[in-house]
Parts: C-alpha cells; sequence; structure tokens
C-alpha cells in the first residue's frame, strides 16, 4: 500500500512538472530581430543588433535573422567568462533553436546576409548577446515571468529596428561625405573610418568599408601613407598575393618606422606586400593593463613608375579596393 501512495505522488508530481511546461508552452512567443544592416553598395555597415534591447516571456524565443555580408556572430556568453575567439566558439558552436539561460555559452560561428539562428530563454533574467568578431556590438534580452507584463510587441521592435538601422546608415554617409571633403592631403588614404554609439541596450557602430582617395596619383620616389580611423574595424593594405592562414600579421617584406607606422617598399608592379591588420587599440577598462598602442598607419614607397592595384584583404569582397599609380 505504502508503494502505491509513493507510486500516486510521484504520478501526481510529474503531471504538475508536465503541466507546467506545457502552460509555458502554450503562452510561448515566437519573436524576430535583426543582426547587422548595410547601403546597397555594402560599403556602410552599421555593426548592431537591431533593436538591441528586446523584453520577452520565459519560454519564449527570438529568431535573429542576419542582413549584411560582413561577418557576425549571436552570442551569449556565460558570467565572467574570457571572449573567445570568433572561430573557435565556446569552444564549438551551438546548434540551431538553441536554448540558453546563462549557464551554458552559446554561440553561432561566423554568419551572414540571409541566415537566420533562433533561441530559446527557458528562465527568467537579463541577458548579454555580443558579436565575437566586433567589440562594440551588443544587447539585452530582458526574459520576464508569464507573471509580469511586457512593455512593447513586436511591431514596436520592428519599427525601432529600423528607425536604429536608418540612424546608423545615415551616420555612416555622413561620416563618409564629412571625411572626402576634408581629405587634402595628395599622399594621404584613409582605410575605413567608423564611429561608435550607445543606446540603453548596448553598443552600436557604424564601418564605412572604403578607402578614401581611392585613386591615387603620386611621382616615383613619393611614399603613400594609409591610415585606419574606424575605432574597432581593422583593415590590411594588400598589394598582390594575399596572406595565406591569419591575415593579422604584416608581411615579412614590412618595416617599422620610428613612430610605430609599418613601412614597405614596392619597387614593381610584380612585387606582394600586405600590412597585416592595422587598427585601434582597444578601449580601456577599469582593473585592466593599459592596452598597447594599436598599430594604425602603413606607409609604401614607390620607387619607379607604374600602377599598382591594392586591396583590404577582410572587405574586398564588399568593394574595398584601391590603386596607385605612379608616374615617372
Amino acid at each position: 500500500m505504502k508503494k502505491m501512495k509513493n507510486q500516486a505522488v510521484t504520478i501526481i508530481a510529474l503531471t504538475i512538472v508536465l503541466s507546467a511546461l506545457a502552460l509555458v508552452s502554450a503562452n510561448a512567443a515566437q519573436w524576430n530581430a535583426t543582426v547587422g544592416a548595410q547601403s546597397s553598395d555594402k560599403g556602410d555597415q552599421a555593426l548592431a543588433f537591431l533593436p538591441n534591447e528586446i523584453w520577452i516571456h520565459a519560454g519564449d524565443q527570438i529568431t535573429w535573422t542576419f542582413d549584411a555580408d560582413e561577418i557576425h556572430t549571436l552570442t551569449f556568453l556565460t558570467a565572467d567568462q574570457p571572449r573567445p575567439f570568433f572561430a573557435d566558439g565556446c569552444p564549438g558552436f551551438s546548434t540551431d533553436p538553441a536554448t540558453y539561460d546563462g549557464s551554458t555559452c552559446v554561440t553561432t560561428p561566423p554568419m551572414v546576409k540571409g541566415q537566420t539562428f533562433t533561441v530559446i530563454f527557458p528562465t527568467a533574467g537579463n541577458f548579454k548577446l555580443v558579436c565575437l568578431v566586433h567589440e562594440n556590438m551588443t544587447a539585452v534580452v530582458h526574459v520576464f515571468d508569464l507573471a509580469e507584463t511586457l512593455p512593447h510587441d513586436q511591431a514596436f521592435y520592428d519599427h525601432q529596428a529600423a528607425s536604429q538601422r536608418n540612424e546608423l546608415l545615415s551616420d555612416g554617409h555622413r561620416h563618409a561625405h564629412g571625411h572626402r571633403s576634408q581629405d587634402n592631403s595628395p599622399h594621404a588614404v584613409t582605410a575605413g573610418i567608423g564611429a561608435v554609439t550607445a543606446k540603453a541596450g548596448g553598443s552600436n557602430t557604424v564601418s564605412i568599408l572604403r578607402f578614401s582617395n581611392h585613386n591615387i596619383e603620386i611621382h616615383a620616389g613619393e611614399t603613400v601613407e594609409w591610415d585606419n580611423q574606424d575605432p574597432v574595424t581593422p583593415h590590411t593594405i594588400t598589394f598582390g598575393t594575399e596572406p595565406v592562414g591569419d591575415p593579422a600579421p604584416p608581411s615579412p617584406d614590412v618595416t617599422v618606422d620610428p613612430d610605430g607606422a609599418r613601412h614597405a617598399i614596392i619597387a614593381s608592379t610584380a612585387d606582394s606586400t600586405h600590412s597585416g591588420f592595422i587598427i585601434a587599440a582597444p578601449q580601456e577598462r577599469l582593473g585592466l593593463p593599459q592596452a598597447p598602442l594599436g598599430v594604425t598607419r602603413f606607409r609604401v614607397t614607390f620607387p619607379n613608375p607604374g600602377i599598382f592595384p591594392y586591396i583590404c584583404a577582410l572587405h574586398d569582397e564588399m568593394g574595398m579596393v584601391g590603386q596607385v599609380t605612379v608616374t615617372p
């Protein structure tokens, strides 16, 4: 008899649990958001989760659609987890759909326009969302208990995402236009510009993936200097053969000038050289050692006439290319 009572109690408890799960499932909602945005020519990139703040109920799921040719990840780390390299994952990558409650890392591999990923949030909490490719690209998901009232609906988030997208891309256009109007140096090329902005839910970045003064003309023996004025996005200046493997280090022929800028000499149109990443130093944070200076400049001296095309090895497929014409 006692055994039968214990079995009955177990069955009742199981029924209660299943009923609760069924209630959560019945009330679960599907939400939609976007990762990244770009201009029609792909030169202006909004490095942002759109919108970058969402309120949902426990049990709900969000599907993010990637809307840019620039790679991004959709990543939820655990508390105090060191930020991993985007190509390594947590390690490894999560299956779609993934479930996140704060106890285990969830991340996608690098994804591009047209791909989607869904995350289910079974428990209440406030969870930070990051992109492992871009440091200043963050968002937050607020997960409420079912008894709490949500402040917004999907239509609100759709409108907010569109507004944030237009704001970022418009800012990018203004930055690019303003910079071109001030670029008066005949031997200078800017390799990308950008700006970091913030909303209450996190940081957004707009990056211009273009070389200013991209068809520059100089005389033999002169030097061209490229500088990166984007706060977070790296670029390269690559002539000839692209690097195999990791594009971050410079090619062996590159030297360093007294001011820390990298420098190469190209004597022939058959020569190759690669700047490696030129990028600003990361933002300083209290309690961490001071970051070293970034390498933000690359110089090339051209002793002989010729036409020298070059690319950014990271963003050439999005139109980040240029040419140096050297006359006698």
